[in-house]
């Protein structure tokens, strides 16, 4: 048997075993048990290691969310490579870093970092200093440059996040 089916007749199985009161007991704490999914899964409650809507459980990178949540932030002006082509324009232009667009928009703008930092590590002569260059060192070194380009993105204004929220509103 699969599925449900299959989890109650391998129950009743090992239940017939049972003497009657350890039985009732075992029933009891399935009940119990049953209860709490019930209860979760009407509740619409997600597993408290979960930081963010969207973000894998164990993601290593600290992401963008929650970065701007000052009232200057549903207004802010725009900054970097935005701000020129924001001066040009004949209207005001103001973004809301607070909203989920622009948290995208931050994404988008690391991953062009990463990649910009990729580059200029492939320029980069490699040494004996570094250790052996196993898979291990590879997949560490790939996730320093994953934070790298988080944190210059959220501190070096380039304006690329900006310039992609202007686009999309």
């Amino acid at each position: 048997m699969t599925g449900i089916n299959g989890l109650s007749g391998g129950l009743s199985s090992i239940t017939n075993g049972y003497a009657a009161s350890q039985s009732a007991n075992l029933q009891n704490e399935m009940s119990k048990f049953q209860n709490l999914l019930d209860t979760l899964m009407t509740e619409n409650e997600s597993s408290p290691k979960v930081v963010d809507s969207g973000r894998v459980n164990g993601e290593y990178t600290s992401g963008f969310a929650g970065t701007f949540k000052s009232d200057a932030d549903k207004n802010a002006l725009p900054s970097g490579f935005a701000a020129n082509s924001a001066s040009n324009s004949s209207k005001k232009v103001e973004i809301d870093k607070t909203s989920k667009l622009y948290e995208k928009s931050l994404e988008l703008e690391s991953y062009f970092v990463k990649i910009m930092l990729s580059s200029m590590k492939n320029t980069v002569q490699k040494s004996g200093l570094m250790g052996n260059d196993s898979h291990a060192s590879k997949m560490y070194e790939d996730m320093l440059y994953d934070e790298l380009a988080v944190s210059m993105t959220k501190s070096a204004g380039f304006g690329l996040a900006d310039q992609i929220y202007m686009e999309l509103v």
